[in-house]
């Protein structure tokens, strides 16, 4: 994805800002203990930023003239583009039955327990269902690719479902100890917007 660091603060010496990484910790993980994240700025680049896994960081290569707050929202974006990568990769059915225990017993005290869990490839207008008198959950493919906070979220969205049918006060309720539902919606809403939008390229657009 391209971006485009118009500007930056006056005065910022871009040779300087190369020469120094420093490390942040991840915005999706602020007192979690997690990995933290190194920023790296560099003269070379002049649209595109790129990340990856060293160790126990992520490494995140961004242009030199970037702003902060262009660099604050890039590291969230490659963040979400690494674990959503990662999550693509490990998450078969049985994976996703094990994930499903596991946000049973953090969030739902375990009083979830569905007899099925698997992904599908039949739902286009859902992310997930379930069926309470049979106890399986269905997720829809177009979940596989995406971060792992907001697969994470579905699972939960739909385990909730076995407990209570409906959406209401109690349904919600139930969901308000997951501390990324309002982040995982956004992001979903935000899928959804953009699939009703045309896709456009032009030349020069750089990919990270």
């Amino acid at each position: 994805m391209p971006a485009d660091p118009s500007s930056r603060t006056a005065g910022e010496n871009p040779r300087s800002a190369a020469s120094a990484p420093r490390t942040v910790p991840s915005p999706q993980s602020r007192g979690s203990g997690a990995s933290a994240v190194e920023v790296r700025r560099s003269t070379r680049r002049r649209r595109t930023v790129s990340a990856y896994r060293e160790g126990d960081r992520t490494v995140v290569l961004i242009p030199a003239r970037m702003s902060e707050a262009e660099e604050q929202r890039w590291v969230s974006v490659m963040l979400d583009k690494l674990a959503a990568q990662e999550s693509k990769r490990m998450l078969g059915d049985a994976e996703l039955a094990a994930r499903a225990e596991l946000l049973s017993g953090q969030y739902l005290g375990g009083r979830a327990r569905p007899a099925t869990v698997r992904w599908v490839t039949n739902q286009n207008t859902r992310w997930g269902s379930c069926t309470p008198a049979e106890g399986s959950i269905r997720l829809s493919h177009r979940l596989q690719g995406m971060p792992e906070y907001v697969v994470d979220y579905v699972l939960l969205h739909e385990l909730a479902h076995l407990l209570v049918p409906g959406h209401g006060r109690r349904f919600w309720q139930l969901l308000e100890a997951y501390p990324r539902t309002e982040r995982a919606r956004g992001y979903l809403e935000g899928v959804v917007a953009a699939g009703r939008l045309p896709h456009l390229t032009g030349p020069g657009d750089d990919q990270p």
